[in-house]
């Protein structure tokens, strides 16, 4: 039996890996990796046990850090991994600074790599995550992309070998939680809501979170919505704010992470989305909620397009009219991400090779 080796470490990666994990055990060895890269109970505990995720084979509790200092250590400690198991291939999801560990660690020794997620961009190279999924899918052998958007900028590139436009996995995660998430949460009565009497705003992001400014300038923004704003607010989120001496103030509430059933109820229900994250904004489509991007630009064209979600920078009055204008929202929803079977497209693909 083949070893497959798995390299997650964050909230999206943890939410993708579950319907795939499900798919791939049983026909072959998954050995999971957690970086630590997201570490935090609230980040990191929930989702494994909401998600009935297979505990870890390894915690490397890499932790937080700069990019280069936490990517080196993600990678030296993958690579010893990965001498030890001697996989057939490496699996790698999304974006983030755990996805490029894995697949510089499994390139170098020449193993395979698979990348989840691939062909996205935002065309911003000041964004961390752009450089990431520019680079990993150039050191992957086996891409799956969500989207004829991803294979085409795939191609672009010059990227044609091995690419597998097979829907987007977070659509399987979500179809398989939502009717769950709406019997089992109770955070809508603890937070006192009602449906549609509020919005949901997620902001973690460096360009939107490093600079006291555009910080300030986006909390403003929300602190002058017309409805409360549900604000689980993520720990690099809640310590710039601390060290910028920004104070949440007007309709913000401020509230802990939540695990992912808690977040698809407070997505389900809210007016509208108020997010700088790419997993979030197809959330919110895929529940039927309008959204509001406070970013320049996204790799999920696709429901731009559709009128589901808008491009909105970090301007206090841009983001109360944009909030305010998609609240009132109800366009078509096409399937833009496939039908929700993408995860045992990939397993079939994968145990295949």
């Amino acid at each position: 039996m083949q070893t497959l080796v798995t390299v997650i470490g964050a909230r999206p990666q943890f939410i993708k890996a579950a319907p795939l994990s499900r798919c791939l055990r049983g026909r072959l060895r998954e050995v999971l990796v957690h970086t630590g890269q997201h570490y935090d109970a609230g980040m990191s505990d929930i989702f494994f046990d909401e998600l009935a995720i297979p505990q870890p084979d390894y915690n490397l509790g890499i932790g937080s850090d700069s990019h280069g200092a936490q990517t080196g250590r993600m990678l030296a400690e993958i690579e010893r991994v990965l001498d030890i198991e001697k996989p057939s291939q490496v699996l790698v999801y999304g974006d983030t600074n755990s996805t490029l560990a894995g697949a510089l660690a499994a390139a170098k020794l020449h193993i395979p790599v698979i990348h989840v997620e691939a062909g996205l961009r935002s065309f911003n190279r000041d964004m961390p995550e752009e450089i990431n999924r520019v680079l990993t899918d150039r050191l992957s052998t086996t891409l799956f992309a969500p989207s004829d958007v991803a294979v085409r900028n795939l191609r672009d590139e010059g990227i044609r070998d091995g690419v597998h436009e097979v829907g987007d996995i977070m659509l399987d995660a979500v179809n398989a939680n939502v009717a769950r998430a709406a019997e089992c949460s109770r955070i809508l009565a603890a937070l006192g809501l009602s449906k549609k009497s509020y919005y949901l705003c997620t902001i973690h992001r460096a360009e939107n979170t490093d600079d006291p400014v555009t910080l300030r300038a986006i909390f403003d923004g929300l602190a002058s919505l017309d409805r409360d704003a549900i604000v689980p607010l993520h720990p690099r989120t809640a310590r710039k704010l601390a060290e910028s001496g920004i104070a949440p103030r007007g309709a913000v509430r401020a509230v802990d992470p939540v695990g992912y059933l808690d977040m698809l109820a407070l997505q389900s229900s809210a007016a509208a989305i108020l997010t700088d994250s790419g997993g979030v904004q197809k959330e919110a489509y895929y529940c039927g909620v309008p959204c509001v991007t406070i970013r320049r630009e996204t790799e999920w064209v696709e429901t731009v397009g559709t009128g589901w979600n808008v491009l909105c920078g970090a301007d206090a009055e841009t983001i109360r009219r944009a909030a305010a204008a998609q609240a009132q929202f109800d366009g078509p929803r096409p399937p833009l991400y496939g039908d929700g079977r993408a995860s045992a497209r990939i397993s079939e693909i994968i145990v295949r090779a």
